[in-house]
C-alpha cells in the first residue's frame, strides 16, 4: 500500500472504532483499533489499542506495509 492509503485507512478506522489488521516489513501482523496516527516527523507512528485489551503499541508508519479493516 502506498504511504498516503495506509495513513487514511488508519485514520479513518480511528475515527469509527474500527478494529483493523496491520502487516509490517518483517511479517508481523497486529491486530487493533488505531488510536492515534501522528505524521509529524518527531513521531512518525500509529498507535494500536489491541483486540485483547492490552496496553496500547506504537507502530512506526514507515514499517507499515498493508492495513485492512476486520
Amino acid at each position: 500500500m502506498r504511504y498516503d492509503e495506509i495513513v487514511e485507512l488508519l485514520s479513518w478506522a480511528g475515527s469509527q472504532e474500527r478494529p483493523v489488521r496491520v502487516i509490517t516489513a518483517d511479517h508481523t501482523e497486529v491486530l487493533g483499533v488505531p488510536t492515534t496516527v501522528d505524521t509529524h516527523v518527531t513521531a512518525h507512528e500509529a498507535w494500536l489499542r489491541p483486540l485483547d485489551g492490552e496496553s496500547e503499541v506504537a507502530i512506526s508508519l514507515g514499517e507499515i506495509r498493508e492495513v485492512e479493516l476486520l
